[in-house]
Order: structure tokens, then C-alpha cells, then sequence
């Protein structure tokens, strides 16, 4: 048992680091107060902008056709059966990418493969 243990009947608890950037609050394991939203100095900042940029991304991309499918239509002289034909190859793609990307995801971590997609996608 360590000394402050005996003394006081609690655990002594290890501090990872003695002074921290954020502010934290040290009845709560040094639990942060505060976010800095627009600091992308800390990996952690960025790893949340990237993540959100990239999730608004594939919403966008996914949902960016349903509004101009009149249009598309008209431009493209798409019949029903054409369009009903687009939209199970772009299920059944999503559903074969994601078993692709699972194990390449477990491989090499999220954010190469992500990077990737994204750079494919924007050609």
C-alpha cells in the first residue's frame, strides 16, 4: 500500500501529465471543461474535423442526385426501369464496398483507407 493510501483510505491516483493546455477539472480524473473547437493543433481536433467533413461528404454525395433525378432524367433520356437499375447497383455497391473496406479498415486503420475513398471519389 502506498502512504497517501493509508492516510486517507483512498487510492492514489497516477497523473498521466502534470499540467495540461485545456482546462480540467481534477475531481473528475482530469477530465476537460473546455473544447477548442477551432484548434486544430491537437490530433484530436483534427481527427473530429476530418471525420465530420468526411461523413458530410458521403451524406452529401449519397442524397445530392434525389432532388435532380427529374432533371437527370429529362437530360439523360432515362426511362423508369433505367433508374430503378441505377438505384440497386448503387445498394449493392455500397453493400460490396463495405465488405471491402472492413478488413482493409482492420488492416490499416480507418483513416488511410477513408483518404483514399475520398480522393477517388473527388475525381
Amino acid at each position: 500500500m502506498y502512504e497517501n493510501e493509508i492516510e486517507t483510505g483512498k487510492p492514489s491516483e497516477l497523473k498521466k501529465y502534470d499540467t495540461y493546455t485545456l482546462k480540467v477539472d481534477p475531481d473528475q480524473d482530469d477530465r476537460a471543461t473546455e473544447i477548442k473547437l477551432f484548434n486544430i493543433s491537437r490530433p484530436h481536433m483534427r481527427a473530429f474535423h476530418c471525420s465530420w467533413w468526411c461523413f458530410f461528404n458521403a451524406f452529401f454525395i449519397w442524397f445530392a442526385i434525389a432532388p435532380l433525378l427529374s432533371e437527370v432524367k429529362e437530360t439523360l433520356n432515362l426511362t423508369k426501369e433505367d433508374i430503378w437499375t441505377s438505384s440497386i447497383c448503387s445498394v449493392a455497391g455500397t453493400v460490396f464496398m463495405r465488405f471491402i473496406n472492413g478488413p482493409i479498415c482492420d488492416k490499416y486503420g480507418s483513416r488511410i483507407p477513408m483518404a483514399g475513398i475520398i480522393m477517388f471519389a473527388s475525381i
